[in-house]
């Protein structure tokens, strides 16, 4: 069964301050109808509810049940697991002084935890936004070859956030950002099962009956891809629609299966990451997902 979602239209480090989300001058609930969507079909926008923030954030120095260090710095938005392991092997990260070399360190708290030499800062309640991301961005903190990234784009006020999964240079759309490392992994795990879903305007000629195959999964240059729900949407002159569906996300898939089937992929839209909806989100602008909503949505996952 296809899911229906809302269609797009044609179209360093980010400040820590917590304030509004929205470009100035632009109430934070703006665009009304971006966000998740509920079970009756409607859907629940982003809003800031500042007192809930501050009544569930959960300070970094609270004891907590001893965990590995990397699980506690992504908790605290520091960065992913993988990359905090990769700080800890080149030295940047120490506890009480002492700089660590290895991820396995076991810690209740993270007292006396500092990282470039800077103390970790006391860890957010779990917050999700919604950007469109436009074309012609990284989606990186920094590119050495000096192109604009994510951060670049996004609004003053928000407070430090990592991506949710990649979208390339020239793929546009709905990319989700998150302050929480943890929240991150689980919703790029394929093994949540979490749909993305795309809208790909692409030259040549397909057919439904070609697309449906890719439901049976494929393999392109040694790579699996698995099963792919596309289905044939128009035809537009030389240029069909087409939209699809995965819940893998490897590297520039969906474009390395639409070139195998012989189309030329001339634009990319993610309009849709599980219940997350890009809808008419206006192109670089960012709307919060409510603290209810995100707490429900947590519930689902497994």
């Amino acid at each position: 069964m296809r899911t229906s979602v809302g269609r797009a239209g044609d179209a360093g480090a980010a400040p820590r301050r917590r304030e509004t989300v929205a470009p100035a001058g632009r109430p934070v609930a703006e665009p009304a109808r971006a966000g998740r969507v509920r079970k009756d079909g409607s859907v629940a926008t982003g809003s800031r509810d500042a007192r809930a923030s501050r009544a569930n954030a959960s300070s970094v120095h609270a004891k907590l049940e001893p965990q590995r260090i990397a699980k506690l710095l992504a908790r605290a938005g520091i960065a992913s697991r993988r990359e905090i392991e990769r700080m800890i092997v080149e030295g940047r990260i120490a506890l009480d002084g002492t700089v660590l070399d290895t991820p396995a360190t076991i810690l209740t708290s993270l007292q006396g935890v500092t990282v470039d030499g800077n103390p970790v800062e006391a860890a957010d309640a779990s917050r999700l936004f919604l950007f469109h991301k436009p074309t012609g961005l990284i989606t990186a903190a920094y590119d050495p070859a000096g192109r604009a990234t994510i951060y670049d784009r996004l609004p003053p006020g928000l407070p430090r956030v990592i991506p949710v999964g990649r979208l390339d240079l020239n793929t546009e759309g709905l990319l989700l950002l998150t302050n929480d490392g943890e929240l991150k992994r689980k919703l790029e795990l394929p093994s949540t099962g979490i749909p993305r879903v795309y809208r790909a305007r692409a030259y040549g000629e397909v057919t439904q009956e070609m697309l449906e195959s890719l439901m049976e999964g494929i393999t392109i240059d040694g790579i699996r891809y698995g099963p792919i729900d596309a289905n044939l949407e128009r035809r537009t002159g030389a240029n069909v629609w087409i939209e699809i569906k995965i819940t893998e996300g490897k590297n520039r898939e969906v474009r390395r299966v639409l070139e195998y089937l012989g189309l030329q992929v001339s634009r990319l839209i993610r309009v849709a990451y599980g219940e997350f909806i890009l809808a008419d989100l206006p192109a670089g602008e960012v709307v919060e997902v409510r603290q209810h909503d995100l707490e429900e949505f947590r519930k689902t996952l497994r």
